[in-house]
């Protein structure tokens, strides 16, 4: 039900003259969804303190419930076409009463960690891009049939959630960027194996798909009791995310999986100078895939002991600082940092293998992320000890990985396997930190157990096979002459 319904909405987007790409499609999905969302969990909340004895303080006005603009309904339950907006009327109700409604929730919440907080923070940063009230409309029509009070229905529409997410990485333009495959996130989470108490953290958030993983992880990890489905809940996955559509999908993802106010800020992670993080600002797990390719402005260099232009360079020293001694990290970046001569990629490399085990790199084939035309290796490490011994696997496959041909779990089930005792194979290999070139800390992905050199054959050899050539070509022309 819930799949034809999306469909039923990208087809409405389709048509509308603002929405003109999958990301905004599941941006304008998202806001709606939010909003429907809020008043499912405020309806919930009103009949538990009912129960207890209480009366529930809504955190949305009269005015500006769900019910009141979007879904007015008769005494037969039936929407009330008498009272529902529609046109004009619901596009200026919308852009001129209601988002600036929601803005305000920004300064007037008690902090970032709470819901109020939340819906100030999305409505800031987003508008309503859809021109016609008449899509708005039918678009307010379908959202409202769906249902966000049962498990299975949050189930459902995470799932399906997921799978728009994933069509907008596919789609193109920067929006492969909001989106690692999700065999590949489960794998990392495996492989850290955080536990429940320990305090997640992802400072390039996107679409979330690391912490609600975890989150799911975590969930099946043991029998949760209330305080271990409250820490869960409250104190256990943090994030930050620089752009807006970002900000709101991955928000939109935590909550549909069940966590109700994420501990997410719109932020720009590489504005904070790392000198100024503190022991209480630190985490136990660091789960990411930060942007890479990208160029900060100098301003935003002076914030980091290595200076470098590379996104991805500067977020691996911002998670090396913010990480507790102890603490364990599964990062996804690009596969040139292992090798790359420049200083800023030298000095970086020394500094991890130096203040953090670096055990296990993970070296994946082109295609993992489609579309993104970069090879990528993930590093696993610990903080708090050097580097003493890197284990390497090198995911080789058999087919050609792209959109249509996706990384899966079995992919990867061998190297979960040979991790766990960092166990020796065809794929796998170990070098020692003492080995490695002093000066250029080059930690290169070199499959000893592969020869991909290409043989070059004795210039000798060569010439004796051309006068054979020659000779043979000579006695095939005598014998065509002699049949003329």
């Amino acid at each position: 039900m819930f799949e034809q319904s999306f469909k039923n909405i990208d087809d409405i987007f389709h048509k509308d003259a603002g929405a003109s790409s999958e990301l905004d499609y599941v941006e304008q999905t998202s806001w709606i969804l939010f909003l429907k969302y809020l008043d499912d969990l405020e309806k919930d909340k009103e009949v538990e303190t009912k129960l207890a004895g209480k009366k529930y303080e809504y955190i949305i006005s009269p005015k500006y419930r769900w019910e009141a603009w979007a879904s007015p309904k008769t005494a037969a339950g039936k929407l009330d076409h008498n009272k529902a907006l529609s046109g004009d009327d619901l596009k200026d109700f919308v852009d001129r009463e209601l988002f600036p409604y929601l803005k305000k929730f920004k300064h007037e919440a008690e902090s970032p960690d709470t819901i109020e907080y939340k819906i100030g923070e999305i409505f800031s940063e987003i508008k309503n891009k859809i021109q016609s009230g008449y899509n708005l409309r039918e678009v307010l029509n379908i959202i409202d049939g769906m249902r966000f009070r049962s498990h299975s229905e949050k189930h459902e529409l995470s799932h399906l959630y997921e799978a728009k997410i994933k069509n907008m990485g596919n789609a193109g333009r920067n929006g492969g960027e909001y989106y690692t495959p999700r065999p590949l996130i489960k794998t990392i989470i495996k492989v850290v194996a955080p536990k429940i108490g320990d305090k997640i953290y992802d400072g390039a958030v996107g679409s979330a798909g690391f912490l609600v993983e975890a989150f799911e992880y975590l969930k099946a990890s043991k029998n949760l009791s209330t305080k271990d489905a409250e820490i869960l809940q409250t104190k256990t996955f943090y994030g930050k995310e620089k752009k807006s559509l970002a900000y709101i999908i991955g928000i939109m993802n935590m909550i549909l999986h069940g966590i109700e106010a994420p501990n997410i800020l719109h932020t720009n992670t590489l504005a904070e100078n790392i000198s100024d993080i503190q022991e209480k600002d630190r985490y136990d797990v660091i789960l990411t895939n930060p942007p890479f390719g990208g160029k900060e402005r100098a301003e935003v260099q002076q914030n980091f002991p290595i200076k470098t232009g590379e996104t991805a360079f500067l977020f691996l020293q911002h998670f090396i600082k913010i990480l507790k001694a102890g603490g364990k990290a599964g990062i996804v970046i690009k596969n040139t940092f292992l090798s790359n001569t420049d200083n800023a990629s030298t000095s970086l490399r020394e500094h991890l293998i130096k203040s953090c085990n670096l055990h296990t790199v993970l070296d994946l084939p082109g295609g993992t992320f489609p579309g993104a035309g970069v090879k990528t290796v993930i590093l696993f490490f610990e903080k708090g000890i050097p580097t003493k011994k890197i284990w390497y696997y090198q995911l080789n496959l058999d087919r050609n990985l792209g959109k249509t041909n996706p990384l899966n779990e079995n992919d990867l089930a061998e190297f979960l396997k040979l991790q766990r005792t960092k166990a020796d194979s065809n794929n796998s290999w170990s070098i020692n930190i003492a080995d490695v070139d002093k000066k250029t800390f080059d930690l290169s992905v070199k499959n000893p157990n592969k020869n991909d050199e290409v043989v070059l054959r004795d210039p000798k050899v060569i010439l004796k096979e051309i006068v054979n050539l020659d000779e043979e070509n000579a006695r095939i022309l005598k014998i065509i002459y002699e049949k003329v």
